[in-house]
């Protein structure tokens, strides 16, 4: 990608713009800890390089990752973002962005002005297959200022035409969907097969189960903690919809499937590990790509060996199914689940929202920018 050294070598569009551009409300992270860390401020708009796009941010969807790089969370000695070296703040988090392109810098076509996009969330000079794991990997809203602003910029090629015609609907899609994207082609899911997905009712549970259903065929079987959300799972492609807080859940799932599952997609981590395990046949596959019930687990190697399970660890994806997962959301395959929106000025209440059990979808930052 031959706009990350541009992206990563400039100053902060903050520094070079400060005497010359009108400024912008953004929400930025000051340091590692709780919501008091999120500070509505007034900064400069930032300035598109060569290569890149200055949006007008119109919807930015919140994602579990703007989180845990506010709590540090991603570190394993001391605080940190995607990378050990730390996050530099302040920050303006934000990573599922869609927002109508306003200016262009140099080397971008001038006919990219007024369209209506979303962006790839990272950037990565390895081979296409690899960016979202490469060593040089960098994140918009942790490496990257991000979309809790009313405006950002961007690298134009990572810039895609929105797959819905709404900016919110299409703003839910980026991070969560292209993490799901990326789990369900792990694990490789074909029609025919069950497939348990923990969390449903989340932001990527949700997408899980209707890539898995409706774009791979496979047969769905949905965990969430109210069953009063049965008919809207099957809605979205479950074939069966089961809750996690049954004392028999394991046996549940193995008397509505008929015995063994073939694949686990999981974001819960240690609360549903063992249950993950049980039910698995023998060939088995399991992959996860988040931990809100737990980050650190008990496991008894004997039995990934001797059930010869395959253990996937996830996050993202590549460009390719970026754009494979648009091409099915613009084909209706798959739709949007939002929530709740809140105004940017409202960041805190969203996040600590976000972390509430009983949600059923995305929750999304509105700008609220002056036409």
């Amino acid at each position: 990608m031959k706009y990350v050294y541009l992206m990563k070598e400039r100053k902060s569009s903050v520094q070079i713009n400060a005497e010359r551009m009108d400024p912008m409300k953004a929400v930025q992270v000051t340091g590692y800890g709780d919501v008091d860390k999120l500070e509505v401020r007034d900064v400069p708009v930032p300035e598109p390089g060569a290569g890149e796009l200055l949006i007008k941010v119109k919807a930015c969807a919140i994602n579990n990752t703007e989180i845990w790089m506010r709590e540090g969370a991603y570190g394993t000695g001391g605080k940190s973002g995607w990378k050990p070296e730390g996050v530099n703040f302040p920050r303006t988090p934000g990573s599922d962005i869609t927002g109508e392109v306003v200016k262009t810098g140099e080397e971008v076509d001038e006919s990219m002005q007024g369209n209506s996009v979303v962006l790839y969330p990272l950037t990565s000079d390895a081979e296409e297959g690899t960016e979202h794991y490469a060593d040089d990997m960098s994140f918009i809203g942790s490496e990257y200022d991000g979309g809790y602003a009313e405006y950002v910029v961007w690298p134009a090629e990572l810039c895609f035409p929105m797959p819905l015609a709404d900016y919110t609907e299409s703003a839910v899609f980026s991070v969560s969907g292209l993490t799901a994207w990326h789990m369900v082609e792990q694990i490789q899911a074909k029609p025919g097969e069950t497939v348990m997905v923990t969390g449903a009712n989340g932001g990527v549970g949700s997408l899980n189960v209707q890539i898995a259903a409706n774009v791979f065929g496979a047969r769905v079987i949905a965990i969430v903690g109210d069953l009063s959300e049965e008919q809207r799972m099957k809605e979205l492609g479950a074939s069966h919809v089961l809750s996690y807080k049954s004392e028999n859940l394991a046996e549940e799932i193995l008397e509505v499937n008929g015995g063994s599952i073939d694949s686990v997609l999981d974001v819960v981590g240690d609360a549903l590990f063992a249950t993950s395990l049980h039910v698995m046949k023998k060939g088995g596959k399991f992959c996860i790509s988040g931990s809100a019930g737990g980050q650190k687990t008990n496991l008894d190697f004997r039995t990934v060996y001797l059930k010869h399970i395959t253990m996937y660890g996830s996050v993202l994806g590549t460009r390719k199914e970026f754009k494979q997962m648009l091409k099915a959301i613009a084909e209706g395959k798959i739709r949007p689940v939002i929530d709740k929106t809140f105004p940017l000025e409202k960041a805190g209440e969203a996040q600590a929202y976000f972390k509430e059990k009983g949600k059923f979808g995305k929750i999304v930052l509105l700008p609220e920018t002056e036409e």
